[in-house]
């Protein structure tokens, strides 16, 4: 169908009567002013040629040469003009046998049934349908991320020289060595660090300190992107080196997020854009992150909890299986706190409860962070609370406050209080040409092919044989940590053997070395010490697990002590 007299611009006509078709169009719209939209009951008049019947089963869009397309078609062509999901669609409609006839039948069913799909929209978004906006959640992430850095690094600062200084147990010097050994001229691209310049006491300690002030310059002002390169640079720089004392999961996550962190500011800096030279460390007020950035944080943190529930049924673990895996969590754990120790004794069913619901929300719940407004904010609501459940009855470290922090990116600004809403309204930024901003997109789908390939092999433990150029590119980023895999406790636990360490100076008298925050002394009530993590003690837990010869740190540990 074509009409006499064509607009200048496209046109989509729709139903102004119908809510549901006001409620997309208007969100839609939001996001493209290449179409200009209006409904059919105002602008009938203006294009005699078509049908009033066909405006009102189905929207119409005018083109610019006269021609019109109509039903989802039309639908989809408005949706390209806001959306790259759009753009996707549009290019299956157009080459993908049977997409277009499915794409159709699917609006033919939405327009005959508007009013149920209208309750199923207020539903699942409330009261409209606006796009969401994480101006208000990115700037609390970053101050939080900013804060949880800061943390991290005044943790090792008070026992990196004992861990992995000249005299500690894992000297680094020995470390440094033993790599050159193996890897010659690459070892600096396997094992990057600064270390590699300077690698006294004092450098550990320093890139600690630096990486501490940094992380706090980052609650202060989050959208400058120095800092949080920084941090992540000396971060990467102790984990390289750090083996064993610096290899937990939640060392990977700061450095994954981080590394997320430092993209997520670099993209909304000032700065960058060729026209532009203003601002070179790129501080700017609260701008709205790209869509692509909250999807990424978002499948980061679906990876981290749902490969967390699968390797858990993944592994066959017996306990996990019979539900009975948090009866005797409590008290094994690697650091219980004194809460842990009353919940311990809580009834058999509490704890056969709570393994059901730690499925639900490790393995179901994930599917919800891409799901419409009000269940993401639902899947918000349970995430935050298992894991501030986990951090009231155990010493995680930080890994539950960086878990928490990823939450934020799944609730919308609407769902904050008007008073901290306004609050980020007056230091609004505007988001200004960049161009690492062409570049998100293409970057998100390579960590979507190589998180696949982790995924599939880390949490369901499938010998897939990816491409050999995938494997080879995600071996070239491998050691810069920047993707990972996630999945606590695959295997639980059921006992507690401690090993007990003893000293004597005269061969008939011995005493035993207490640790500060491990289980020891039985009339001691465990501590609380998170989100510090003693990890000498983390790694005491490990060691009493298996054959000693599985902990070769620990020899290193036996060395300095009879060093005094």
């Amino acid at each position: 169908m074509r009409v006499n007299d064509p607009p200048d611009q496209p046109t989509l006509l729709f139903d102004g009567q119908c809510g549901f078709c006001r409620k997309w169009v208007h969100r839609l719209a939001a996001s493209s002013h290449e179409v200009e939209t209006r409904s059919y009951q105002e602008a009938r008049h203006e294009f005699p040629e078509i049908p009033e019947a066909a405006c009102a089963s189905s929207v119409q869009l005018i083109n610019s040469d006269g021609t019109v397309v109509s039903g989802a078609e039309a639908a989809i062509r408005f949706w390209s003009t806001s959306s790259i999901f759009g753009r996707i669609a549009r290019t299956m409609y157009r080459g993908l046998p049977g997409f277009s006839q499915a794409s159709e039948a699917g609006y033919r069913v939405i327009a005959a049934s508007r009013p149920a799909a209208s309750a199923i929209v207020r539903l699942m978004w409330g009261g409209d349908m606006f796009r969401p906006g994480f101006r208000v959640s990115g700037d609390l992430f970053l101050r939080l991320l900013g804060l949880i850095y800061a943390a991290a690094f005044l943790s090792l600062v008070v026992q990196i020289q004992g861990l992995i200084g000249n005299q500690g147990i894992l000297p680094l010097e020995q470390t440094l060595q033993i790599v050159r050994e193996r890897f010659g001229v690459s070892s600096t691209f396997e094992f990057p660090s600064l270390l590699w310049l300077w690698s006294s006491d004092l450098a550990l300690v320093l890139l600690c300190l630096a990486g501490a002030v940094t992380g706090l310059v980052g609650f202060l002002m989050p959208y400058v992107w120095l800092p949080w390169l920084v941090s992540w640079v000396c971060y990467l720089s102790l984990v390289s080196v750090g083996r064993a004392f610096l290899s937990f999961q939640w060392d990977a996550l700061l450095l994954e997020i981080g590394f997320l962190a430092v993209l997520h500011t670099l993209v909304h800096a000032r700065g960058w854009s060729p026209r532009s030279k203003r601002n070179p460390i790129g501080f700017s007020a609260s701008p709205h992150p790209m869509r692509a950035i909250s999807w990424a944080y978002r499948w980061l943190l679906f990876r981290l909890m749902f490969a967390s529930g699968v390797v858990k049924l993944a592994s066959n673990d017996e306990a996990w299986w019979n539900l009975t895996a948090l009866t005797r969590y409590y008290e094994t754990q690697p650091l219980p706190n004194a809460i842990a120790w009353y919940v311990h004794h809580l009834p058999e069913a509490f704890h056969t409860f709570s393994c059901l619901v730690t499925f639900g929300i490790e393995i179901l719940v994930p599917f919800l962070f891409f799901a419409p407004r009000r269940l993401r904010h639902l899947a918000a609501v349970l995430t935050i609370g298992l894991q501030i459940l986990i951090l009231l009855t155990g010493n995680y470290t930080f890994f539950n406050l960086l878990s928490i922090a990823l939450c934020l990116w799944l609730i919308e600004d609407a769902a904050y209080p008007a008073w901290i809403r306004d609050r980020f309204q007056n230091r609004l930024a505007t988001n200004q040409t960049n161009i690492l901003r062409k570049l998100t997109i293409p970057a998100i789908c390579l960590n979507l092919v190589f998180s696949t390939m982790l995924l599939t092999r880390g949490a369901f433990r499938l010998d897939i044989q990816f491409p050999d150029p995938v494997r080879s590119v995600y071996g070239w980023i491998a050691p810069y940590r920047i993707l990972n895999t996630y999945g606590l406790f695959a295997v639980m636990t059921t006992d507690r053997p401690e090993i007990i360490l003893e000293g004597s100076s005269d061969g008939d008298f011995w005493k035993s070395y207490e640790f500060f925050y491990k289980p020891g002394d039985i009339h001691r009530a465990p501590p609380f010490v998170a989100p510090h993590q003693p990890r000498l003690d983390w790694q005491m837990w490990f060691a009493a697990l298996g054959p000693i010869r599985n902990s070769p740190w620990f020899y290193g540990f036996a060395q300095r002590l009879f060093e005094g």
